[in-house]
């Protein structure tokens, strides 16, 4: 599982503030503790910046690379700065994002194909598609299509189905488990695929955050997830994608792990005898599971109920 650090992010209050002031030293520790936590990749967002930015980009992918030796993903919808921190990139970078709306097509896509940039491709136009079908369509007739125009790898076009939050939009959560299983059919080889993890606790208290977030991740995977915009940060969700790759199932929580990923990589539902209802921590991923699946509806309290 390739982990992209999204902690470098302007829509932080701190990002945003070091990056008005220039303060480098904030983006190094944040890129430092992510690299150290395991991170494979960080995400730069530097949001619009319609003005400066250029300037923005070059900096703080100058900055970034003084103290880490690790792939950059780009983040931003002002595509000259996307071309501006490619030209300082030392490794091969990756951008985020096209989409299969024509403006970013036609500008992000190509400058991928130009730089030898890994891209993330949203399977989205103005909006997200409701259905698995739907997003599956787009891939075929609009996105792959596009990236063998140019000459990009299957290995180099990551799909994102989107994630959206189960705050109010839960039924997209299996709609984008259904993609994920249909993308891996749609070419061979098949194409890569991305998701903004932590969009799926967004407006969810935090306390909920994590284990909504690491829950799902193990349900995206068993699907065909490859890679994730994630905390690195996040010990506990590390820990689950350990039990995941490695099959460990040496304790309770492990065989509940890996029963759910089987579970979803058979496309079937888990079988709530494997779970110890006895257990909270395995009661409590077996009620994520039911949110997770719109099978029971969202609450704040949902773990209470």
């Amino acid at each position: 599982m390739l982990i992209i650090g999204e902690n470098i992010t302007i829509g932080t209050d701190a990002v945003m503030k070091a990056i008005e002031e220039r303060d480098a030293d904030v983006i190094q520790r944040k890129a430092i503790s992510q690299v150290e936590h395991g991170t494979h990749m960080l995400d730069l967002n530097i949001g619009p910046q319609k003005r400066h930015g250029v300037e923005v980009m070059e900096w703080v992918v100058d900055a970034v690379q003084e103290v880490v030796d690790v792939p950059l993903c780009l983040d931003t919808t002002n595509v000259a700065a996307l071309q501006a921190g490619l030209k300082r990139c030392k490794k091969q970078a990756m951008l985020n994002s096209a989409s299969a709306a024509p403006g970013r097509l036609e500008s992000v896509m190509p400058l991928a194909a130009k730089y030898n940039a890994k891209v993330i491709a949203l399977t989205m136009k103005k909006t997200v598609p409701p259905t698995a079908e739907d997003r599956a369509n787009l891939v075929m007739e609009v996105l792959i299509p596009k990236a063998m125009e140019l000459g990009i790898p299957m290995g180099d076009l990551y799909l994102d189905p989107l994630v959206l939050s189960v705050q109010g939009m839960q039924d997209y959560a299996p709609q984008t488990l259904e993609s994920l299983h249909y993308f891996k059919q749609l070419s061979d080889p098949p194409p890569m695929t991305v998701v903004g993890l932590s969009n799926v606790s967004n407006n969810v208290p935090w306390e909920h955050r994590s284990l909504i977030n690491r829950t799902y991740l193990v349900m995206l995977m068993a699907a065909g997830l490859d890679a994730a915009i994630a905390n690195p940060l996040d010990d506990e969700q590390n820990e689950f994608i350990r039990i995941v790759e490695e099959r460990d199932d040496s304790t309770p929580l492990g065989r509940l792990l890996v029963n759910l990923y089987d579970a979803i990589a058979a496309m079937e539902e888990l079988d709530p005898s494997l779970v110890d209802m006895d257990d909270p921590e395995q009661t409590a991923i077996w009620k994520t599971v039911q949110i997770l699946e719109n099978k029971v509806i969202y609450a704040d309290g949902y773990l209470r109920m």
